[in-house]
């Protein structure tokens, strides 16, 4: 238990530390949006290349979220259905679904690695190499990964009562 504990805590403090550096990329967003917006309105010149630099800035602040949304569980879920189920049942579905989600997260990963490591192509106006936001996806989905397999461990030690692992 003290092993998956002290694992558990590092990974969640990197999730922290990437999501951080994710909503950090909102700022330079913001400014860029808000530049964009003066300088054609006012001096009917629009900035160059905004739309493409918005696009990859808004891709890192998703990817990096992804995994601490995961820990902090503020993804979408419905429970119309399942919230009337008993424990138990609920406990199985959970598993379930995070097997479903470990498996896509697994494939994107892996594609994200492969495609990443291949991509050669640069954005249409200002030239940006797209490779890195390729393996960006890669890195998102393997934290997201370790994140669905500890939820995964707590699940079934609240499950069965036992400590995890």
């Amino acid at each position: 238990m003290e092993w998956f504990e002290r694992r558990k805590e590092r990974i969640r403090r990197i999730n922290r530390l990437i999501s951080g550096i994710g909503a950090f990329s909102l700022i330079p967003l913001m400014l860029l949006t808000t530049a964009e917006v003066v300088s054609r309105k006012f001096f009917n010149r629009p900035i160059a290349g905004t739309v493409e630099i918005s696009e990859y800035l808004l891709s890192i602040f998703i990817l990096l979220g992804l995994a601490y949304a995961q820990q902090v569980k503020v993804h979408v879920a419905v429970s119309l259905f399942t919230s009337r189920l008993s424990q138990r049942i609920q406990s199985v579905l959970l598993i379930i679904t995070t097997l479903i989600s470990l498996a896509i997260c697994i494939l994107l990963a892996w594609q994200g690695l492969a495609v990443g490591l291949e991509e050669r192509t640069v954005s249409d106006m200002l030239r940006i190499p797209q490779s890195p936001f390729r393996l960006l996806v890669a890195l998102a989905a393997f934290m997201t990964c370790l994140e669905l397999i500890i939820n995964l461990g707590v699940t079934i030690a609240d499950m069965t009562g036992r400590s995890v692992l």
